[in-house]
């Protein structure tokens, strides 16, 4: 018992130094954010924060480790849940923006993703394929089901989420616009698009489907320095 509350501690308090470094990162720049400032921002001695992290690289990797876990779970329950697939993708889409605006880490690991290093990359890639093809598949089967219009899977989820990461470039939290209407408002957005009527009395284009091995994408990708999503 008191091992488990000593873990708990241990785990909040990580969670604690996870939202002062990204709003450091944010501020400063990861690069220009050392240990030392990071520290400071969580309350702690810089000696003290090298007992919960060994470096900015895997903080910075804590920040997206635990936000692509969230939105997997988010992204599993919807995929069970009874509801249509309009609403499924609704529900996706509105915790995906709140995961990215509201949770300080969230964005900062979204900004940052490109400073994690390669060994470290690696092992968010899996996670991060694995809630793009979920979220493909819950598109799909909204294709076959009829709510949505007929059209490539792939290309309207890269789109998606394209613009759902682009949002943490130019939100602010004391801006116009909360959190909350710009999650409700690309949803309606996104998904009237996918369920318009107009584009489902013409036929989708046809041609090469981006349904292509990711890894063969990212490495296009990475070789023109583009930030992939």
């Amino acid at each position: 018992m008191r091992t488990s509350r000593i873990q708990r501690r241990y785990v909040a308090r990580r969670l604690e130094i996870l939202r002062a470094a990204g709003r450091e990162f944010r501020t400063r720049g990861f690069a220009e954010t050392g240990m030392r400032e990071i520290a400071a921002a969580a309350d702690l001695s810089p000696a003290n924060l090298y007992n919960y992290f060994r470096g900015k690289d895997e903080i910075l990797f804590f920040c997206q480790d635990s936000a692509l876990d969230r939105l997997i779970a988010n992204l599993d329950k919807a995929r069970r849940g009874k509801m249509g697939a309009t609403e499924k993708l609704r529900s996706v889409i509105t915790f995906h923006l709140h995961c990215v605006l509201d949770e300080v880490e969230g964005s900062a690991a979204h900004l940052l993703t490109n400073s994690i290093p390669h060994h470290l990359q690696k092992r968010l890639l899996a996670k991060r394929d694995r809630y793009e093809q979920g979220l493909r598949q819950m598109i799909a089967a909204g294709i076959r089901s009829a709510e949505f219009v007929a059209t490539d899977p792939a290309l309207v989820t890269r789109a998606i989420l394209g613009a759902l990461n682009s949002t943490v470039l130019w939100f602010h939290p004391q801006g116009a616009l909360s959190a909350d209407s710009v999650a409700e408002n690309f949803a309606s957005y996104l998904i009237r698009g996918l369920c318009s009527s107009r584009a489902s009395a013409r036929p989708a284009r046809t041609g090469r489907s981006l349904d292509r091995p990711a890894a063969n994408l990212r490495k296009k990708i990475a070789s023109k320095g583009v930030q992939q999503w």
